[in-house]
């Protein structure tokens, strides 16, 4: 019998949920930041064998929304509790467990399987350094013992996405928990996102780790052309900012700042679609775009 089903991705801000989700799709689909909030949206990795079909999905971190694009991630983060086969509640070794208590209560309720992940166990390593005290694996034992009293149906794996430790042993506990059934999606499909999204993506990923303070959570990124050949691809591409001040920073110094932006994103680009990229940049201002409904929708982060 064939196996199939949706397992998903949720947890707090900068947690290394997108780290995760590409060590267990094995292809780069999510971006990965040391910033919080840098997954916008519920971004689908698909995992296939000749038996199975795996359908990952990550999520924004959970936050309390300040604005309309806040609530957006939120209802993807929520959505993602509604049609769970196998749910994974991502955690580390330094966030505090009770953090967005209204969140867990939501996955205490859940009656699906609750794999939940304490990621990031090598920190332990420095923390339990000179202490006479407790050393790791007694600091990991706390803290498991922590989230067993909070989710006591919740299977529970200590795990290190970046270091892959652990990585094989959760995907070998997802295949044991998968329902039976046809796959969802064409076995060669590896996720649900158009490749413009994946560019817009790479440019934002790169924003994150150039600029500074309100900078990246200003930003979007809209493809406005895409024309593949079979030698190379042509990309126009926007970056919207909220304000003018913001797009002089992005530019920079006579576009010095925004042409390394670019090179970096071209790099990225070449590397993720194994062509060569001649991509085009601009700066453009969208007055406060991120508590626009209009513009949220343009932007694709309706849930319709």
């Amino acid at each position: 019998m064939h196996k199939a089903g949706f397992v998903n991705i949720v947890g707090n801000p900068n947690v290394g949920k997108s780290t995760l989700m590409n060590q267990l799709v094995g292809e780069r689909i999510s971006i990965a930041t040391f910033k919080a909030q840098t997954t916008r949206h519920r971004i689908m990795g698909i995992v296939n064998t000749d038996d199975m079909q795996i359908v990952f999905s990550d999520t924004p971190g959970v936050l309390k929304p300040n604005y309309k694009l806040q609530e957006s991630m939120l209802a993807f983060s929520e959505s993602a509790l509604q049609d769970a086969d196998v749910l994974l509640y991502v955690t580390d070794v330094v966030e505090t467990p009770e953090k967005n208590m209204e969140f867990l209560e939501k996955v205490q309720k859940m009656t699906i399987p609750v794999l939940l992940l304490i990621n990031k166990i090598d920190e332990l390593q420095g923390q339990g350094a000179g202490s006479k005290e407790q050393n790791p694996q007694q600091l990991l034992n706390t803290i498991v013992e922590k989230w067993h009293t909070l989710l006591p149906n919740g299977e529970i794996l200590p795990i290190s996405a970046k270091n892959k430790f652990g990585v094989d042993m959760l995907l070998k506990r997802i295949k044991e928990l998968l329902p039976d059934s046809p796959p969802f999606f064409d076995k060669d499909q590896l996720t649900d996102k158009p490749a413009r999204f994946f560019v817009s993506e790479i440019i934002r990923e790169k924003i994150l780790l150039y600029y500074d303070k309100e900078i990246p959570y200003s930003v979007e990124v809209r493809v406005e052309r895409f024309k593949e050949t079979e030698k190379n691809i042509h990309i126009n591409a926007i970056i919207y900012v909220e304000r003018d001040s913001q797009k002089g920073i992005i530019i920079g110094h006579q576009g010095m700042a925004l042409k390394k932006v670019s090179t970096e994103a071209r790099k990225a680009l070449e590397k993720f679609f194994d062509k060569p990229i001649f991509l085009e940049t601009f700066v453009k201002v969208d007055k406060d775009w991120r508590s626009s409904d209009k513009e949220l929708n343009i932007f694709g982060y309706n849930l319709d």
